[in-house]
């Protein structure tokens, strides 16, 4: 089978969707398939193009057996929704010349970078091959959700565009439950929807000793020390953390924050605003060094802001979190803390709740017999959700699809 999967995140960039491509189409390889990939010159999240890549027309290279094509885009910071509407826009107009240069059996687009699935549904068109609908994030309500966008004509236009992508993909892949029952409240089939979480490589993320070199680096080989590693976007609001974390009374707590994003500047002000000297910022770090600086933590934190919507999301965080026996500072709402809760990983805390956050982190700090509760029901949640297992579900699918046309 020759799949054709469009998505503008791609390793070396190290964000959810760029990972969870790249670990499917890796597993689709050993399946057998013929994949490739078309992506752009890899710049998440700040814009400016990785060291030993350059923004051409076109080029090519293999990765792990899956063929990746990288076509030109305008490229924009992660920050200021016009700039970044052009950047997906001139993406999706690239990928879709290229892809109709691609043999192809069934063709995968990926969400939120919603244009993406204007390549997916008009190459379809051109080539009369089924596609699927990867829906990792209902946009663009989430644009609306965290401010970047206020809801009017132009969100009103974006959705009337979404309905009739959903309509016309041949399988739609929604990443959590809350997602397809959802679809199905707006008249889609059943029947063409496939729940596909996010998951983890186990083996890509294993339970290991401490690190503490990293610990010795920040000065903290003796305090408890939680960890946020990820985008610090504007669905994160790691502004209510540094204000929690201004409130601490237990100075033997600290903070650590790894990654970059549209608000991380913002976080960074604010944690010197309020004097703070129990949070540490650190850079990106490459995937493979992730399971370094988890190894480092003793909890792992995962927020997102107040929202109904976010309440059908599970970061990804909470799997790699999971897998390396970390116990999980939940602060998401719905399916997330379902999971979360269903196998004992984690304490949930009240979205953008300064007091409940608090309490959650003091008892996951003091109680050693729940720290060792919460490590084990990470190891049980992270083999239930193996990236393996979910990508060959999602493979076997297709193939039925393809059978069917």
């Amino acid at each position: 089978m020759k799949i054709l999967f469009i998505s503008d995140n791609f390793p070396p960039e190290v964000n959810a969707p760029a990972s969870r491509t790249y670990e499917h189409c890796r597993e689709w390889v050993k399946q057998g398939a013929d994949v490739t990939v078309i992506t752009c010159a890899p710049n998440f999240p700040h814009g400016k193009i990785y060291e030993g890549y350059k923004n051409r027309l076109f080029s090519r290279e293999t990765v792990d057996g899956i063929e990746v094509i990288r076509v030109w885009s305008f490229i924009a910071a992660n920050a200021g929704f016009f700039k970044r509407i052009l950047d997906y826009l001139s993406f999706a107009f690239a990928a879709f010349w290229a892809g109709l240069f691609q043999k192809a059996d069934v063709i995968v687009a990926t969400s939120p970078q919603f244009f993406t699935t204007f390549t997916g549904c008009a190459l379809s068109v051109c080539k009369r091959k089924p596609w699927v609908f990867e829906l990792r994030d209902f946009w663009p309500e989430s644009i609306v959700t965290v401010g970047a966008m206020d809801k009017g004509l132009a969100i009103r236009a974006l959705e009337k565009i979404e309905h009739f992508m959903y309509r016309h993909a041949d399988l739609i892949v929604p990443v959590t439950e809350a997602f397809s029952e959802r679809l199905v409240s707006r008249g889609l089939p059943a029947s063409k929807i496939q729940v596909i979480t996010n998951g983890v490589d186990p083996n890509l993320f294993p339970g290991t000793s401490q690190n503490a070199g990293l610990r010795k680096k920040l000065n903290v080989e003796d305090k408890f020390l939680v960890g946020y590693i990820g985008t610090h976007g504007m669905a994160h609001n790691l502004e209510f953390i540094m204000e929690a974390m201004a409130d601490l009374q237990d100075r033997d707590i600290h903070l650590l924050c790894v990654g970059d994003g549209a608000r991380k500047q913002t976080a960074m002000e604010k944690s010197l605003e309020l004097r703070l000297r129990n949070v540490s910022f650190l850079d990106p770090v490459p995937k493979d060094e992730v399971p370094q600086c988890l190894s480092a933590l003793d909890a792992v934190l995962v927020p997102l802001r107040k929202s109904e919507t976010f309440k059908s999301v599970i970061p990804s965080k909470i799997f790699e979190a999971a897998a390396m026996g970390k116990p999980i500072l939940l602060g998401v709402d719905g399916q997330a803390r379902k999971i979360v809760e269903k196998y004992d990983a984690g304490l949930f805390f009240e979205p953008e709740g300064k007091a409940s956050f608090l309490m959650a982190l003091t008892r996951v700090k003091e109680d050693g017999d729940l720290w060792n509760r919460l490590a084990e029901g990470g190891a049980a949640l992270s083999k239930d959700y193996d990236r393996k297992t979910l990508a060959c579900r999602m493979y076997e699918r297709m193939k039925k699809l393809v059978a069917s046309q």
